[in-house]
């Protein structure tokens, strides 16, 4: 079926819960069209019948590359193309690197990176083809600032979504392809309750990642993200003029971030000089920064 020029088709991974769920509701509220992929798509269905064949849902693995390619053929046949891609689906498990088991490690990064890479890889001849499109990558403020013990998968792969964004924003661009990361902070999803698994954390590692599991998820306040602001933020972007190439969401995101760079260039200033003289025809050696020059 062929859809009006004026609405946009979405494929949106992970819709069963948090973002995506969210993400789908705001994009049907706001007259567009959407493939919503889970593992298990049946209460999407159920929830979003009222709006008929504007919701496709499909089940889809992410890990699965040909289950990547099947999704996107299926959503092509039914909407005729895409317009935005989300790519939303992850999840973290907590453990000390010391002692996280191996394949629950790779299981993780299967997922939230590998499985960007898949579905985006085979959403790409159709986003090429339309002549302008989006891209829209689910990051973390962790995966620009780090260092959250004991989610290490998690972050890292964050960190090679971002980085395999920064390519794929320039090598697309030429065909209209439009990029952008999205890094929110703590959102009232089920991204730090039934999706998360808590491994044993030992005696050694409780004052790191003992304590950032007690701050995640013994937090009585809850998160302070409300996850359909921030859905009805993305769809107001995705349709607006300007895409950034990097889309905080939250007061923590903005303030940990606006932090992390500050630091960042204090740091490479401090060090300029030593830096600098790596290279040939440079001044070297050169002094160190003492503690005093590198505050």
């Amino acid at each position: 079926m062929s859809t009006d020029m004026k609405e946009q088709v979405w494929f949106i991974t992970g819709s069963s819960r948090g973002f995506g769920r969210a993400l789908v509701g705001a994009v049907l509220e706001g007259g567009d069209r959407v493939a919503a992929t889970a593992r298990h798509p049946e209460d999407l269905a159920e929830e979003f019948k009222e709006y008929g064949d504007r919701i496709l849902p499909l089940a889809l693995d992410v890990t699965n590359p040909d289950a990547a390619h099947e999704g996107v053929r299926a959503a092509l046949a039914h909407f005729g193309r895409i317009d935005v891609l989300v790519n939303n689906a992850g999840y973290a498990n907590v453990s000390p690197i010391e002692t996280t088991d191996d394949d629950d490690f790779r299981a993780q990064f299967e997922t939230n990176f590998w499985g960007v890479y898949n579905v985006t890889k085979a959403a790409l001849p159709a986003l090429r083809r339309q002549a302008s499109s989006t891209v829209v990558q689910f990051s973390s403020v962790g995966g620009r600032v780090g260092g959250s013990p004991g989610i290490a998968s998690y972050q890292a792969a964050k960190f090679a979504v971002d980085g395999f964004s920064r390519v794929l924003a320039v090598e697309t661009a030429p065909f209209g392809v439009r990029v952008m990361v999205v890094e929110p902070s703590g959102f009232a999803t089920d991204w730090s309750g039934s999706s998360m698994t808590v491994h044993p954390v030992p005696d050694a590692y409780d004052k790191t990642v003992g304590e950032m599991n007690r701050l995640i998820r013994q937090n009585t306040a809850g998160a302070a993200g409300d996850p359909q602001r921030a859905a009805e933020i993305i769809v107001r972007t995705v349709r607006g003029g300007q895409v950034p190439s990097h889309l905080l969401l939250g007061v923590n995101a903005v303030t940990m971030s606006l932090d992390y760079s500050r630091r960042q260039l204090s740091e490479a200033t401090a060090w300029e000089k030593v830096s600098r003289s790596a290279d040939f025809g440079e001044p070297y050696p050169v002094e160190l920064p003492t503690e005093d020059t590198a505050d």
